[in-house]
């Protein structure tokens, strides 16, 4: 399996770093491209991948390619790649804001006329032929603990989303969704790590203002959330349920919960992560 990736920021080199760990293709099957000699040189050094400067060339050939840029300079790369891609490519997205649809309107009338060339047959009129799986992942994915939302358009068949979904659980986790739902991931997972890391911040400057040092105090906070979350995912119980295991009668935790709630902290949550969600709806 040929590999391109456009863009070689932190998402790609989690990906690459993954995708190599767990021996799905070998470094010579992975081609990368940037527009920074740094990311190119960086790369290099670390996986022993094939980097290039030009998009086009990098693109020839490869079973997978994928979008690792910024939604700003989407529609000059995709102009840039789009006779290099052949009929059975994937364009794997990882950008947000950009639709399948938007893609495939930018790349169909290459394939097309790729297919009416290899058909000897005239689809002027035929369908987006792209195949094209769209991506929303988290940060967690540089330390291998990602949960990608990911979904596909009617020309990706289950074997090759097979293929995808094998390269993102290279980072973590991944779930096919309808694309409807992207905006709502990027909500509750895309966006979520930073309103985590406030929760973290903030518990451990409760604990120092208590006397705990520091440092000590931001390992105590992270490893509860780590704990915590694996308790709702192995337990399989609800979360209000392990809530109410903690609370003892008349005891600390109760006490707490009934301040959290006077506070809003719910109500903040839900409202932040829905601005996530409007916000993403605009891009």
């Amino acid at each position: 399996m040929k590999i391109t990736f456009i863009g070689l920021g932190n998402m790609a080199a989690a990906m690459i770093n993954g995708i190599l760990a767990q021996g799905i293709v070998v470094k010579e099957d992975i081609t990368g491209t940037d527009i920074s000699p740094a990311a190119r040189a960086s790369a290099e050094e670390k996986f022993g991948i094939i980097v290039a400067g030009d998009n086009s060339a990098a693109c020839r050939n490869a079973e997978i390619i994928i979008l690792a840029i910024k939604p700003q300079i989407a529609e000059s790369v995709l102009e840039e790649i789009k006779d290099s891609i052949s009929a059975g490519t994937i364009i794997l997205n990882i950008m947000a804001g950009k639709t399948m649809d938007w893609i495939a309107n930018r790349l169909t009338g290459s394939v097309n006329n790729q297919l009416s060339q290899i058909n000897n047959a005239n689809i002027p009129n035929a369908p987006s032929l792209v195949k094209i799986v769209r991506v929303m992942p988290n940060t967690p994915a540089l330390v291998g603990e990602a949960i990608s939302g990911v979904c596909r358009n009617a020309n990706v068949n289950d074997i090759e989303m097979d293929k995808c979904l094998r390269l993102l659980n290279s980072i973590g986790k991944a779930e096919e969704i309808p694309e409807s739902l992207i905006d709502a991931v990027i909500g509750v997972s895309g966006s979520a790590p930073a309103y985590v890391y406030i929760f973290i911040e903030a518990l451990a400057d409760a604990g120092v203002l208590a006397g705990m040092p520091r440092a000590q105090a931001y390992r105590f906070a992270a490893q509860n959330v780590l704990g915590s979350a694996k308790m709702v995912l192995e337990t399989g119980k609800h979360p209000g349920e392990l809530k109410d295991m903690v609370c003892s009668p008349g005891g600390t935790t109760i006490e707490a919960v009934k301040v959290l709630e006077e506070k809003g902290f719910r109500d903040a949550v839900i409202s932040a992560a829905l601005a996530a969600i409007t916000k993403a709806k605009k891009l």
